[in-house]
């Protein structure tokens, strides 16, 4: 496996447009990063640079210690999944693994060795003889990946891989492909518009938008920590609540103002994020998890409250979903996928016990932790911290 540098990456078209903008990432020997993002931020760009099937207009791109601007597709030691399978249809399962075997010109021994180590890593040794109309579309992506998998790639990239299959089939396949990368410790990036698979599979993600990276961490830690309003309103799912806000402090008490609502800050927000402190009667943009709220009659009764009227409710088991207008200016959070639907018309959405009895039309109280609200600059949308 190897190391892989993008730096200062950047793909401009003929045409003058600038998709992908000094993009810097560091894959490590064995990681799985996911490159995640709105459809047309450049991520699927930047992958098929370090494939070689794009030019690169300026940046140097490195894999192990070599440096591959210039390099063909075929001496860069890669191995693509696409979205689209690309299997041929004639050829039988273990005819389309061994396929870039074949080309290579390895002995058959050796090519019906890596074929059937293949096949038994990924459980695809009942179908070696099926050809791709009699498999799912499950199993034929697993005939893709065992495909790039025998040739024992320095670098696995990965193109929407899952973006064919039914919600259950992904799901899935995602556990299958994290589990095959424990097995494999692969340098893997892995390119998808979908966050849920972005989170649940990547030992980093690196967010993009309009072609620039957006912040790079752990899962956990673009969760909870976003830099910016963007990748705050873009990983979650249900997405963080946004709204206007006003900051006041009165005797060293603080709190945050939402429409008719005031919530009075715990001594640990300030602590915490001292540099709110400089707020004190600004516009800010708070932005509140779903589940940073509860019905207030199943919480901490000491938690400041929102008063709101239900207007939809959605029982998943597991959870409640309450959705309820506030009377607070909403805010762009710049995700091309929601600016159809944003006014102020637009529901919160809170994420609470299932034995809630609240229904559509009830006035409800919706606690909140106020110690995991988080706070951006009205002007620069950058998240307010120290």
């Amino acid at each position: 496996m190897a190391h892989v540098s993008l730096d200062r990456l950047t793909k401009v078209y003929p045409n003058g447009f600038l998709a992908v903008d000094a993009l810097s990432l560091d894959i490590e020997d064995g990681e799985f990063l996911v490159l995640v993002g709105p459809s047309g931020c450049g991520k699927s760009t930047a992958l098929r640079m370090v494939a070689g099937l794009e030019s690169i207009t300026s940046g140097t791109l490195t894999i192990g210690a070599e440096t591959v601007n210039d390099v063909q597709p075929r001496d860069r030691n890669i191995a693509m999944v696409f979205q689209n399978y690309a299997l041929y249809p004639h050829l039988t399962v273990a005819r389309n693994i061994a396929f870039p075997l074949s080309l290579a010109g390895l002995p058959k021994s050796e090519i019906d060795a890596k074929v059937t180590e293949a096949a038994r890593i990924l459980e695809l040794e009942p179908l070696l003889e099926n050809r791709p109309a009699q498999l799912s579309g499950g199993q034929r992506q697993r005939v893709a990946m065992g495909r790039a998998i025998v040739r024992d790639p320095a670098v696995f990239l990965m193109d929407e891989p899952l973006s064919n299959l039914d919600a259950k089939l992904r799901v899935q396949m995602r556990a299958e492909i994290a589990r095959l990368h424990r097995r494999l410790e692969a340098t893997t990036l892995y390119v998808t518009h979908d966050q849920v698979e972005a989170m649940t599979m990547g030992d980093r993600v690196a967010v993009m938008r309009d072609g620039t990276l957006q912040q790079t961490d752990e899962p956990s830690t673009l969760y909870d920590s976003p830099d910016n309003l963007f990748v705050a309103g873009f990983i979650g799912s249900p997405a963080m609540n946004v709204r206007r806000a006003r900051l006041e402090s009165d005797d060293g008490t603080w709190s945050v103002h939402l429409g008719h609502n005031r919530l009075t800050l715990a001594d640990a927000v300030l602590a915490t994020r001292p540099a709110l402190a400089g707020y004190d009667g600004a516009e800010i943009v708070v932005g509140i998890r779903p589940e940073a709220m509860e019905d207030a009659s199943l919480a901490d009764s000491g938690m400041p409250r929102i008063v709101a009227d239900a207007e939809l409710t959605e029982a998943l088991g597991s959870d409640l979903l309450v959705h309820f207008h506030l009377d607070a200016p909403t805010v762009d959070t710049g995700d091309p996928d929601t600016l159809d639907d944003l006014d102020d018309d637009t529901l919160m959405i809170a994420r609470v016990d299932p034995r809630s009895p609240v229904r559509p039309g009830d006035r409800v109280e919706l606690a909140v932790d106020t110690e995991r609200l988080h706070f951006f600059d009205a002007e620069t949308n950058l998240a307010i911290r120290t």
